[in-house]
């Protein structure tokens, strides 16, 4: 696949920063700076981007406990998520949202979910109003390989191909729903034929290879942005780290994570992929890495210094008010 060059050092930047947020977050939980329970998006990072660089910000997403991925792929500004993170009221949600609970509305981030699957409803609402207003918008909703035995995922699907909306869902399987295999887990061993029963086009991608996933990603985004209903990506690839930080991940395999980043990191496969093009020096990502590594230095530092929430806020923001009048 050819791509501009923009747009490739772009694709690039987005999969280095989330990389390097969540490395950072890890690193900071680990040492007591930040608080609550977190799940890092470390080893996706290709899913968010391919997925959400054929957005815009009038496009909708809907996404998971481990979305900090989804959320700055799709235009977060990331000093915002690390003071959001750090409990700051100057955080994207003001120190209320924390980890699993990003939102950003003008930039199309309807927020993301604790609940396992309790995304995919609320992207159907969003694909629904899409198409009662004949905008053009997709509605995309992130969930993992646990989300395919729910019954909220099965009643959007069913509902997305009902109301025929441009609703795109996005399955992400990193092998273990919180730290059961998907092996054991699932009773099905092809969840694209499985899903495509709901009567929806189902697109299959490398989730380590960053082109694998941008043109899976495409074709379902296309086929709902034109009108033809919904359409679904399967995206596979592991995570680097556990289900959340201090997880000991016993029900690995020895060895397992180390395969994963020699041999699964999109990152890498990306700067293979340059250097046997030459469409974008090696220094060329040099300079970007360095950028990104200032960027999320400057992200901390700000964090640490931001204003903390006072008692006084803490019924701000809770309920909407619609006035009197």
């Amino acid at each position: 696949m050819s791509l501009p060059k923009k747009k490739l050092l772009q694709a690039y930047r987005q999969m280095k920063t989330i990389r390097e947020f969540e490395e950072r977050a890890h690193a900071e939980i680990m040492n007591g700076q930040i608080a609550g329970f977190t799940h890092l998006y470390t080893g996706q990072e290709a899913n968010a981007v391919g997925v959400c660089e054929h957005l815009n910000d009038e496009d909708t997403i809907i996404s998971t406990h481990r979305g900090h991925g989804h959320c700055i792929a799709k235009g977060a500004d990331v000093i915002g998520m690390m003071k959001e993170l750090f409990g700051s009221s100057e955080g994207l949600c003001k120190g209320k949202g924390g980890s699993m609970h990003v939102a950003d509305i003008e930039k199309g981030i309807l927020g993301a979910n604790g609940i396992v699957a309790g995304g995919p409803p609320i992207s159907v609402g969003a694909a629904l109003a899409a198409r009662i207003r004949k905008n053009k918008r997709v509605a995309v909703s992130f969930s993992g390989d646990g989300s395919v035995n729910q019954g909220t995922c099965f009643e959007a699907m069913n509902l997305a191909v009902v109301l025929n909306v441009p609703a795109v869902f996005v399955i992400e399987n990193n092998y273990y729903s919180e730290h059961t295999n998907i092996e054991y887990a699932v009773g099905c061993d092809d969840l694209k034929t499985r899903t495509e029963g709901f009567g929806f086009p189902v697109f299959v991608a490398d989730g380590a290879d960053f082109f694998s996933v941008f043109d899976a990603a495409g074709k379902a985004i296309d086929h709902a942005r034109a009108g033809n209903g919904p359409a679904g990506v399967f995206a596979e690839t592991g995570r680097f780290h556990g289900h959340f930080v201090g997880d000991p991940q016993h029900y690995r395999a020895d060895g397992e994570l180390d395969d994963l980043r020699e041999h699964s990191c999109c990152l890498k496969r990306f700067r293979e992929k340059m250097a046997e093009s030459g469409e974008v020096s090696q220094e060329e990502l040099d300079s970007i890495d360095a950028g990104v590594l200032a960027l999320i230095e400057q992200s901390v530092a700000e964090a640490k210094a931001a204003a903390r929430p006072t008692p006084e806020q803490v019924g701000n923001d809770v309920y909407i008010s619609y006035g009197t009048g």
